[in-house]
């Protein structure tokens, strides 16, 4: 029997943590054959160049879609969004694989959805079913609508997606493959690396071995306009508190040069003695770093998601996981400098909590995988309401 020819679309830093185990499960699954497509800021340095960190893991990049429209502006989006299109058909076209998948609910990865569909090329859906804030609320449910084969985190999205009229077999619940990796730093949580030297980064030699908090933050698309007001209160509560920080540049969205800005000329105003800052770390090395923090404090759904798996305090401001399944690890606060530090006190006086299961039990890539080697594939459904 030839192999079921599975080509994985990456798009952003962030998504390949969020599938790495997926893609080694797929890998060395007997009956799948990964194609492995990298896109959008992925490539890019100034965003952490996931190329890299994927390379250097062992995964072949069969091909890479240079489509980022500078600007990071919701026109810029929308075209970036258009290019992708565009190469990401011409790519298909040329690999002709069996299935595509597309990964969560960046802005970009309708792009894939629709490239997929419109080919007639069955496409499977990781992490749908799931509600936020911004454009990836709408982008997350448009390409559950597009896909074929749903590969949800949770019992709640499940059940979500059921509702939006999918057929019952298509939608399963193999868990958040990042949550795999969280495993793994679980059951060997030191920091068995020095993040000054292993990664460089730029700012001041923090005193960090003493305890610190980790701060990601991204700008909000629905919100771009403020994104550098809403930096800089962080940078202001995080300054005052003078904690050792290791500080994440942001995902490229509208707003990032708001954020991107509004840090740097924080630090040519203030001595910002107590923050570094990075951008990128493999995903295991971030995990540990976040596993031996105080606190995790911005916007990220790493706070929602792996945060919950391995216990970590987390501030989460503003609206960009809004409605998003919570552990009771998490204090929601808005753009207040007094409600983010009393946030980040009350969490390092409380300590690390027990661990919660939210999305999903470690084992979601080889659940991924078997889904994707023996499901139906089919590029046509018939939807009862």
């Amino acid at each position: 029997m030839n192999k079921r020819k599975i080509c994985v679309v990456v798009t952003a830093r962030p998504s390949y943590a969020r599938v790495k185990t997926a893609l080694q499960a797929i890998k060395n699954h007997p009956d799948l054959e990964l194609q492995l497509v990298l896109a959008g800021s992925a490539l890019l340095d100034r965003y952490g160049n996931a190329a890299k960190v994927i390379e250097n893991d062992g995964f072949e990049v069969v091909e890479k879609i240079y489509n980022i429209l500078e600007g990071e502006t919701p026109t810029a989006m929308a075209k970036t969004t258009g290019i992708a299109i565009m190469e990401l058909s011409t790519a298909f076209n040329n690999l002709k694989p069996d299935v595509v998948v597309t990964i969560a609910d960046r802005f970009e990865t309708i792009a894939t959805s629709i490239a997929a569909s419109y080919q007639n090329i069955p496409l499977a859906h990781i992490q749908g079913g799931e509600v936020t804030g911004n454009i990836d609320e709408k982008v997350r449910h448009a390409n559950t609508k597009l896909a074929d084969i749903h590969l949800v985190a949770s019992d709640d999205a499940r059940n979500r997606v059921l509702k939006m009229g999918e057929m019952d077999s298509m939608v399963i619940n193999t868990g958040c493959p990042s949550m795999d990796l969280a495993r793994e730093v679980l059951n060997k949580p030191d920091l068995d690396f020095n993040p000054l030297v292993k990664y460089g980064g730029v700012g001041e030699e923090i005193a960090w071995k003493d305890g610190y908090i980790v701060v990601m933050q991204h700008p909000v698309t629905t919100e771009f306009d403020n994104s550098r007001e809403h930096i800089v209160t962080t940078l202001e509560a995080i300054h005052e508190l003078n904690i050792p920080t290791f500080w994440f540049w942001p995902n490229v969205d509208a707003g990032s040069d708001g954020t991107s800005k509004g840090i740097r000329v924080f630090r040519e105003k203030h001595r910002t003695s107590n923050i570094h800052f990075f951008k990128n770390m493999v995903p295991q090395d971030f995990l540990r770093l976040i596993k031996n923090s105080k606190c995790l404090i911005g916007n990220s759904s790493v706070g929602i998601r792996e945060s919950a798996f391995l216990g970590i305090p987390v501030v989460n401001i503003g609206t960009r996981q809004h409605g998003r399944q919570r552990a009771h690890s998490v204090i929601d606060c808005n753009y207040e400098k007094s409600d983010i530090k009393n946030a980040i006190n009350e969490h390092i006086e409380h300590g690390h909590y027990d661990s919660e299961f939210i999305y999903g039990d470690g084992y979601a890539g080889e659940k991924i995988a078997n889904a994707l080697a023996s499901c139906e594939l089919k590029f046509h459904k018939t939807i009862t309401y």
